[in-house]
């Protein structure tokens, strides 16, 4: 095989063999479901044109712009960040910016995943794993951040909880309905130790959120607000620590230990899906290029988000709905419209062991990385965020975790699971949407809009 002699930029010619010695089928094992989720939504460029640019320095930086840019199906969705950025300028509608905002970030949340899955063709498939773990929600874990410095914890749980909600029933319903739909006449089959892996750690977080919220109703009438909220956050934060711990200790049991567990999906590859496989068999551009990109795109995605946080409750106030719902159900449906809509795709193929890796996968590291980092951030820069989600949300959340384990429980699928799953989400939609109360003083915002009445379009 042919060397790199660049490690910024791979010409065009170069394409075809440049690729680090012995990585190509090491790597193929290294990749996630997320980054197989996500490829299916990339298509491949014509190249023709760049090649003959007489600068090779000109020429790296069109086959980039090609690849990072024009490399996706959802490239006219970029065409919302400058009009974001411009509304922002000029003051326009905030709920204009937010919109915008959101459309955004899912051509980006997309192409970050593009990126880190170059970056594995260099680093090597553990590395690379461990990118993509890192990297796989970073949407999420920007916008959190970002509302914990605008101390909007609500945002925070709610956006948080919505992920892990729309991954588990969602998108995962929406793949098993597909998926049935597409094969009727065959049954679907997957295999369970992987969905079982994910159950467990899932179930252990779902603890981590009960016992905060057990502690403040087994607490007796003599002990006080502050000391049972005291008791609760100290709590979280232990908890945090250990959630933590055991998502490191899924890392080296996926990456490491038992990776064979995670690669059970390809054992059933079809010519159309190598076909796929072959395009992202060599890098298309050079590492310190791929490292560029990936930093720009994480800072657009900051800006983007900085903007969804600032703009919620003016969009909450115009649109007539609930920060609460906006949180739950548009952010995570929006935000990660590219995800879902590849795991799908996978579905359509009969490729079921690829659409749970992404929902299971995504709802787990949400669980037990996110959310725990989001309270340990919060403890440092001195925002109490405890692991209390209340009552509504975390009886919604353990069901959901309930109901998917079920589902999946025989390793067998057809159209009718799916649909359950999506009738539940469309339940819990419907709770939030029509969901009212007044939200616990020091939440950091306003959690229903200003000209609500009673229920939306539903209300008497």
């Amino acid at each position: 095989m042919g060397s790199i002699a660049e490690p910024w930029g791979i010409s065009e010619t170069e394409n075809a063999n440049a690729t680090p010695k012995g990585l190509s089928r090491e790597l193929r094992h290294g990749k996630t479901a997320h980054n197989m989720s996500s490829s299916s939504l990339r298509k491949k460029s014509d190249l023709r044109l760049i090649q003959k640019v007489p600068c090779k320095t000109l020429k790296n930086v069109l086959s980039n712009l090609q690849e990072v840019i024009l490399g996706t199906k959802l490239t006219v969705l970029f065409l919302a960040i400058p009009l974001a950025v411009i509304a922002d300028y000029y003051h326009y509608g905030r709920p204009l910016i937010f919109g915008m905002s959101l459309i955004g970030l899912t051509p980006l949340a997309e192409r970050v995943s593009f990126l880190t899955e170059q970056l594995a063709f260099y680093t090597g498939p553990t590395v690379g794993g461990l990118l993509n773990a890192t990297c796989g929600n970073a949407t999420e874990l920007i916008i959190a951040i970002l509302a914990l410095a605008h101390n909007k914890v609500s945002v925070v749980k709610y956006s948080l909880l919505g992920s892990i909600l729309s991954n588990l029933l969602l998108v995962l319903g929406s793949s098993l309905f597909c998926g049935g739909i597409a094969n009727i006449r065959r049954e679907q089959r997957f295999d369970r130790k992987q969905a079982d892996v994910n159950f467990f750690l899932l179930l252990m977080g779902l603890l981590c959120h009960l016992l905060p919220l057990l502690l403040k109703y087994a607490a007796t009438g003599e002990a006080s607000t502050s000391l049972i909220n005291k008791m609760s956050l100290s709590l979280s934060r232990t908890s945090s620590i250990v959630m933590l711990i055991a998502y490191i200790a899924y890392l080296i049991f996926q990456l490491w230990t038992h990776r064979q567990l995670f690669e059970a999906q390809e054992d059933d590859e079809d010519d159309a899906y190598n076909d796929e496989v072959t395009v992202e068999e060599t890098p298309v551009i050079g590492f310190w290029s791929g490292f560029a990109w990936l930093a720009g795109m994480t800072l657009v995605i900051a800006l983007l988000s900085e903007y969804v946080v600032a703009t919620i409750e003016d969009a909450s106030d115009s649109w007539g709905l609930s920060v609460s719902f906006i949180s739950i159900i548009l952010l995570p449906i929006v935000g990660n419209a590219a995800e879902h809509a590849g795991a799908i795709i996978f579905a359509f193929k009969n490729k079921l062991d690829i659409s749970l890796g992404v929902a299971l996968g995504s709802a787990t590291q949400i669980s037990l990385f996110v959310v725990p980092l989001s309270v340990i951030v919060a403890w440092i820069i001195g925002i109490k965020m405890d692991l209390n989600f209340n009552i509504l949300e975390t009886s919604c959340l353990a069901l959901a975790i309930i109901i998917t384990a079920f589902t999946l429980q025989d390793g067998t699928s057809h159209y009718m699971k799916g649909l359950v799953l999506m009738l539940c989400y469309v339940i819990i939609a419907a709770c939030f949407f029509v969901d009212q109360i007044p939200q616990p003083k020091g939440t950091g915002l306003r959690m229903q809009p200003k000209n609500s009445v009673g229920g939306g379009f539903f209300s008497a």
